[in-house]
């Protein structure tokens, strides 16, 4: 097997795991509506839900396997192919739900295996750097950082829906950066242990990971999921993929109609992404209204 291919079932792997761990975790987290908990007293009310507890330790692992993924391929290819954890997530939240999976559901599920497919054979993904320099980052952070930041503020100003693609946002924009950062911790833990702890992207990569952790869970409960989960679902890789080509230098080996036939691939990925993620919290928000 070529490296691309162990990268491609890893992250195909790591899509399942996310999969589970999301469906577990999303119910617990959209029961506590008090909006005056902190993300601390969350965590500590979180830690108290055995299902909760699963679906964290699910999502640990996949972060073990797409850690493993990048280290094998580039982040292109792994976040095209993670994008697949709404198509795994339909029967585990329809078993949940009693439900049996719609035929629009499935229709989506279809068009968004067919785009991936598309973008990672047509667009043939191909590697650049594992680390980029602390000025590359430093110039990454001066962009998104105010962005975040004004999305967080406007987010508590303006509450509800809103607050909750914003913070949705956030979230999926950190763990986008969080995928990038991650090619660039495994690449130097190769090296050795000491080597890792001296390493900046290490410290940046746990607090992006914690950062990212906490607004997720703060979405989740600031509104609806129709309006958190397709932003955060949507952001994560757009966010990956632009860093991989402009921090790592990785590219598309497609000429100019294959870039043609790319964008409307991805185009089908987002709509189908959006559709799949809004019919998963239509869902979930049912289970949690009817127990």
């Amino acid at each position: 097997m070529t490296k691309v291919d162990i990268a491609a079932l890893l992250a195909l792997g790591s899509a399942l795991c996310v999969a589970a761990g999301d469906v577990l975790q999303q119910r617990a987290t959209h029961r506590i509506t008090d909006k005056s908990v902190g993300n601390l007293q969350l965590f500590v009310t979180l830690l108290r839900n055995r299902r909760w507890r699963w679906g964290a330790l699910l999502l640990v692992v996949s972060i073990g396997l797409q850690a493993a993924a990048l280290e094998q391929g580039s982040v292109l290819l792994v976040q095209a192919l993670l994008v697949l954890s709404l198509l795994f997530a339909l029967p585990i939240s329809a078993k949940l739900s009693h439900r049996s999976v719609t035929g629009r559901e499935w229709v989506w599920a279809v068009l968004l295996t067919a785009a991936v497919t598309v973008i990672v054979t047509v667009g043939n993904p191909q590697a650049g750097r594992s680390r980029a320099s602390l000025h590359t980052w430093g110039a990454v952070a001066m962009v998104l950082g105010p962005l975040l930041l004004g999305c967080l503020v406007c987010a508590r100003v303006w509450g509800g829906a809103l607050a909750a693609a914003l913070l949705a946002f956030v979230s999926g924009s950190l763990w986008g950066v969080f995928a990038v950062l991650t090619k660039g911790v495994v690449h130097v833990l190769v090296d050795g242990d000491w080597v890792v702890l001296r390493s900046p992207e290490l410290y940046a990569w746990l607090l992006t990971a914690l950062a990212g952790f906490a607004w997720e869970q703060s979405a989740f409960r600031a509104g609806s999921l129709t309006a958190s989960m397709p932003t955060l679902e949507v952001s994560q890789p757009v966010v990956a993929a632009v860093l991989g080509v402009v921090v790592l230098g990785e590219t598309l080996n497609t000429g100019r109609a294959g870039m043609v036939v790319l964008v409307a691939a991805a185009l089908v990925m987002t709509a189908a992404t959006i559709e799949l993620a809004r019919g998963d919290a239509v869902a979930t928000s049912s289970r949690v209204e009817g127990a």
